[in-house]
């Protein structure tokens, strides 16, 4: 509550609010204050006479502050207008807080006193026409009309905030009867509305007669119920004798029935102050829940900020007691050395503190006025006056989204770290010592993985690394290890500047453990974190038109090829495959004149303007409209009854568990198994000619027919 005590003081007189009235610019001001700061105008050249002539403007539009201000910029003051040679310059003195506040205007003369002067609430001293009064937080000025400062709005809830928090600071509630030292209250008449001490209760409110019926309670039951008592009924400061029942969503203001009728806000949108009510505490809600993040935040900041305040003292002491060790260690030149970089370790232990404590001292005095803020907005809340609420709403909501918004990013990171980056090279020779000095040779930190960049898709890895934000050793380069996705060893996959990397080839339905590390000139830093990325279960692939034959003909995003030459071109998949068990389809599209298209694996560098098989590169089924021969080397085997026809779909099995290779014919197992002990790298191929198109069906399940065999642990790595 401590913090809350700034938000419920005058910025004028520097007092808890007594009648706060709400200005035009959503501050507010005690009534009283507002009476001593007002500032008279003169009548010939008023800007209220030039705008009364206007209907259509509002009384409550602020003066053109570049023609007229009564904010002095030579002295952060208020004064009398600027602009007018004559106006008298009116004496202020400083209130407790600081701010000028300005006396009564001298009285005119009498006669003149009848035409020129305004009525106050409250009993107050009239005040001259033409009056203006300034805001003194945001130095806005505004010219009052015929109602004076009754035409400003009185801040029911802020006075009912002030009263409860008084209350509550009260060590003890006092007997209200007790003329000298009131005596500590043992009871409360609820119909009286009074505090009693023992003796003034059996003197002033006896058990009998009519007051033999009034309930009696302890204090602080009578101090609850006094904060639940009842909300007053608003009233219109236009129309007295109307309630406030609607608002006004264009003037933001709640309105009376009278207003909607007759007075300027006949044509605005209105609606319900109950349903706006809920509506505004609902956001003022929101914007606190957010605010109350930020402070949270905040205070774990401050607790951070203190430790690296004990670390720096801690690391300070520790390299200062490293540098004497190594100085005392040298001849008499080095001595001399020593003092100077004594110096220069304390400059910079001084400065580290300097700027966390600083940090420090900035982000407790945010943190105190976001908890004062947020406690006030709470207590504001509480309140069960709609118009009172709405009237200042808009403008807490403001203020909790603009001080959650100085909480934005980079507030609540360390300005300094609390490491000393610094080692003292005792190599130099003797006559080198007066060029001694500080040399960078510790090695980089551990990067830390950008969890967030990192994936993996198909058989391929990306992997995002950088430096520690507080880190400010150099980096010659990185070094990105990667196991070989089966529990074995690291291996160097890249070595380079770049923050990033994508490593393709990778083996499918595998684990793999990644790492990276920093080097510079002083050696090999430590590893990251390892991450764990698993490659897809299936493999997704297309045609790779960058190793195809210049005949082939490509489409459907690659997964459709026919060629124009009539002989046969080879064309393989943009993905290798050298672990696992691999599936894939390919349906004959178009199929003219009886040709023998080749389906099968081959390594990258297989002939391409030959038939696949014809060479050792290949191991492949070529299959004509009445049988099929498994080919390899050019050596022709297992000649199998059943051809393929326009529709037609031919599989491909890959098991490397088992090393072998088996050919399906529209879903029926072609011939026996085709080739057998097949280890490394292979790419899906297929061979054909211009009578010939096909299409590629990837990330297919195995056949259901068919059960892989027990890998092998000590599988092959691509």
């Amino acid at each position: 509550m401590d913090e809350m005590e700034e938000e419920l003081k005058c910025p004028v007189c520097g007092s808890f609010f007594r009648e706060p009235i709400i200005l035009p610019c959503s501050h507010n001001i005690c009534l009283a204050c507002a009476r001593n700061i007002l500032v008279q105008t003169p009548d010939a050249e008023s800007p209220q006479s030039s705008r009364a002539s206007g209907s259509g403007v509002s009384d409550y539009d602020y003066l053109d502050l570049d023609k007229m201000s009564l904010y002095s910029e030579a002295d952060s003051g208020y004064g009398s207008y600027g602009g007018f040679a004559s106006a008298p310059t009116t004496p202020c003195q400083k209130s407790p807080n600081g701010v000028r506040v300005f006396p009564p205007a001298v009285p005119p003369q009498p006669q003149q006193q009848q035409q020129h002067l305004l009525p106050l609430p409250g009993g107050l001293p009239p005040i001259p026409r033409n009056s203006c009064i300034t805001c003194p937080q945001c130095h806005r000025s505004l010219i009052l009309d015929d109602r004076g400062l009754r035409g400003f709005p009185k801040n029911r809830v802020l006075e009912g905030v002030v009263d409860r928090y008084q209350q509550s600071k009260a060590a003890a509630l006092k007997c209200q009867l007790c003329e000298k030292s009131p005596r500590e209250a043992t009871v409360m008449c609820e119909q009286c509305d009074v505090f009693y001490c023992d003796p003034c209760r059996l003197r002033c409110h006896p058990p009998r007669g009519p007051l033999a019926k009034h309930r009696l309670v302890p204090p602080a039951q009578g101090r609850i119920s006094r904060r639940t008592s009842p909300r007053k009924i608003s009233t219109c400061t236009e129309h007295e004798l109307e309630n406030l029942s609607m608002y006004c969503v264009q003037c933001k203001t709640p309105v009376c029935y009278q207003c909607l009728e007759e007075g300027k806000h006949s044509t605005h949108e209105v609606k319900a102050l109950g349903a706006m009510w809920k509506l505004h505490k609902g956001q003022l809600s929101q914007a606190l829940n957010v605010l109350s993040d930020r402070a949270t935040e905040a205070k774990e900041f401050l607790v951070q900020l203190r430790n690296m305040v004990q670390h720096i003292q801690e690391n300070g002491v520790e390299f200062e007691a490293c540098l004497v060790a190594q100085c005392d260690a040298l001849i008499d030149a080095l001595n001399r050395r020593k003092a100077q970089l004594l110096s220069r370790v304390n400059k910079e232990h001084e400065h580290k503190l300097k700027v966390v404590r600083d940090q420090i001292s900035h982000c407790t005095v945010k943190l105190r006025q976001t908890t004062g803020l947020m406690e006030y907005c709470l207590e504001v809340i509480k309140e069960n006056d709609p118009s009172g609420f709405l009237q200042i709403s808009d403008a807490l909501i403001r203020r909790v989204h603009m001080t959650e918004g100085q909480w934005g990013k980079g507030t609540l990171t360390p300005r300094m770290t609390s490491d000393f980056d610094l080692t003292l090279d005792s190599g130099p020779l003797l006559q080198s010592i007066h060029q001694l000095d500080f040399v960078q040779m510790k090695v980089p930190a551990a990067p830390i993985l950008q969890l967030e960049e990192c994936c993996t898709q198909n058989n391929s890895a990306t992997l995002s690394w950088k430096q520690p934000p507080l880190s400010t050793i150099t980096v010659d380069g990185y070094i990105l290890e990667l196991d070989d996705g089966n529990g074995g060893a690291f291996r160097e996959v890249y070595v380079g500047t770049e923050t990033i990397c994508t490593v393709d080839g990778l083996h499918f339905n595998s684990t793999y453990k990644s790492r990276v590390k920093a080097y510079n000139s002083s050696g090999v830093g430590q590893y990251s974190k390892t991450l764990i990325m698993q490659t897809s279960e299936i493999a997704w692939f297309v045609f790779d038109p960058a190793s195809a034959h210049p005949d082939i003909l490509l489409s459907n995003d690659n997964l459709t090829v026919s060629c124009n030459s009539y002989d046969d071109r080879v064309v393989m998949g943009n993905t290798g495959f050298s672990r696992g068990v691999h599936y894939w389809e390919m349906t004959v599209d178009r199929y003219d004149n009886h040709p023998d298209p080749a389906f099968g694996i081959a390594r990258g560098d297989v002939l391409k303007d030959v038939m696949l098989g014809k060479d050792d590169k290949a191991w492949a089924m070529y299959v004509d409209n009445n049988r099929s021969w498994f080919m390899h080397n050019n050596s022709h085997t297992n000649r199998t009854d059943g051809g393929i026809t326009k529709g037609a779909t031919v599989g491909v099995l890959l098991d490397f568990t088992r090393g072998i290779l088996i050919f399906l014919l529209n879903d029926e197992q072609q011939g026996p198994i085709a080739f057998e002990g097949l280890e490394g790298l292979y790419y899906p191929a297929i061979s054909l000619n211009r009578n010939v198109q096909v299409t590629l069906h990837t990330g297919l399940p195995i056949p259901d027919f068919y059960t892989p065999g027990e890998a092998d642990p000590t599988g092959s790595v691509c």
